[in-house]
């Protein structure tokens, strides 16, 4: 599959005609469908997987999996906010903007917008299921697929959250593959377990919510022991409420930052001192110097995750009745020694304040500390090749790639590549908040704005 690649000899002169998207998750997919509703250059959207549309979080979700967010604030176009619930309420579904709706069903939407995007009698959007080896910037972009070799004038990185790595002192080379399950996502991570089996879950974010919710939809009657530094669980949303948001910026040091949010907490509750954050957090980490990133990074990012990132209602009431039962212990310390023997594997652990070590035999293990964003611990192939040869590097805070503020990638230089960009939660070291769908849809948008010229429409470029 060789493509015509639109290019002019002048950077400055030349016209994008052609734009390669890796990666149909979530981010990929939003930037197909927005290149093509800015009437912009065609795009081709590239998937190893075999579902395209959903991503990670949407395509592997269970039906018990329900979205952290209302439907009123999870349209996939910021320009048309009430997208989504319209969808849904063509659907029958009752007081759609306050429902939190399940994953599975908001992946159902996403695969629809882009079916019909795929439809659209233009044919500038096409859709190929291959797997990109390696790409190379000349002028333009040469992306090597596994058989072919396709030609494009720019390309975007939409690879979404990479794996979480493994926890220290676990070599997952010396663990059964039946033990040990380093992907919390994976199908067989509830099957063949009985009764009597513990399952210890490394991590006490969502995604350890996730694989809690799924045993027990599974029937399982085990004990179950999740295990994080600080043993902090996500808090959960409340009802809706409105009050006097706050119209500037709040300081940028993690240590005005926190009493600013413990004071309007007090004055307005924390929920909403958290939100009235979102139209600022972006500026307020664009504007933080890389020391104050790092103090926010080591000493709040802890307790930021789990109040910004909120658990619907019926979620949270069901992890209480987990942990109340007595079926879920968490637990505050850190992992020591892994060793697999017949009878599982015994975990070495010390609990947060300890001085004394204790042993934990676990039937199972899954890995539940979140995503990878280090771009020098990655096993990803491609980002490991264009990080080796110098066209992307990591961020100063190793949380994903480097790119600017217009969502270019960053060489090993400090140079903006004009025709390599990267979208999502890889993107993070630059925005902070960009793991979220109202971010991500904005990202995408302006980017394909930018792609298809349509920035100067809005007087941006004047």
């Amino acid at each position: 599959m060789n493509s015509p690649s639109g290019r002019s000899n002048t950077k400055s002169d030349r016209v994008i005609e052609h734009v390669a998207i890796i990666g149909a998750g979530f981010s990929g997919t939003l930037q197909a469908i927005n290149l093509l509703r800015h009437e912009g250059p065609r795009a081709t959207l590239i998937e190893r997987a075999p579902v395209a549309g959903t991503g990670l979080a949407y395509g592997a979700a269970h039906p018990s999996h329900v979205l952290n967010v209302r439907a009123a604030n999870m349209s996939a176009f910021p320009d048309d906010p009430s997208h989504f619930v319209r969808w849904l309420e063509a659907r029958g579904v009752q007081d759609a903007p306050a429902a939190f709706i399940p994953r599975v069903t908001y992946g159902e939407y996403l695969r629809e917008l882009l079916e019909a995007a795929l439809k659209d009698p233009s044919g500038r959007l096409t859709l190929v299921r291959d797997e990109v080896q390696d790409l190379d910037l000349n002028g333009g972009v040469t992306v090597q697929l596994r058989d072919c070799v396709l030609e494009a004038d720019a390309a975007v990185l939409a690879v979404g959250n990479l794996p979480p790595h493994d926890p220290p002192g676990l070599d997952p080379e010396k663990l059964s593959t039946h033990r040990y399950k380093g992907d919390p996502w994976h199908a067989s991570v509830p099957e063949n377990l009985g009764p009597d089996d513990t399952v210890l879950v490394i991590g006490t974010g969502l995604t350890m919510i996730d694989v809690v919710l799924l045993l027990d939809a599974r029937g399982f009657k085990g004990r179950i022991v999740a295990l994080s530094r600080r043993g902090l669980l996500p808090r959960a949303h409340a009802p809706a409420s409105d009050w006097q948001k706050i119209d500037e910026r709040p300081a940028t040091t993690a240590s005005r930052l926190l009493q600013t949010v413990r004071d309007r907490g007090e004055a307005i509750g924390w929920r909403n001192a958290v939100d009235e954050l979102r139209p600022f957090t972006q500026a307020m980490w664009g504007n933080a110097s890389e020391a104050e990133r790092a103090r926010f990074l080591r000493h709040l990012r802890p307790w930021w995750d789990v109040h910004r990132h909120r658990l619907a209602p019926e979620v949270h009431a069901r992890l209480m009745a987990v942990i109340e039962r007595g079926q879920l212990e968490v637990i505050a310390g850190k992992t020591l020694g892994f060793d697999e023997q017949a009878d599982g594997i015994h975990v070495q652990l010390r609990r947060r304040g300890a001085d004394t070590l204790e042993t934990l035999l676990a039937q199972r293990i899954v890995n539940c500390t979140g995503p990878l964003g280090d771009l020098a611990r990655t096993e990803e192939p491609l980002l490991q090749k264009l990080a080796a040869r110098g066209l992307i590097r990591p961020d100063a805070a190793h949380l994903g790639i480097d790119v600017d503020n217009q969502g270019q990638t960053i060489d090993a230089g400090g140079r903006p590549n004009p025709d390599l960009y990267a979208l999502g939660p890889m993107t993070r070291g630059a925005f902070w908040e960009i793991v979220a769908v109202p971010d991500i849809r904005t990202q995408t948008w302006n980017v394909a704005r930018r792609l298809s010229n349509a920035h100067w429409v809005g007087g941006e470029g004047l």
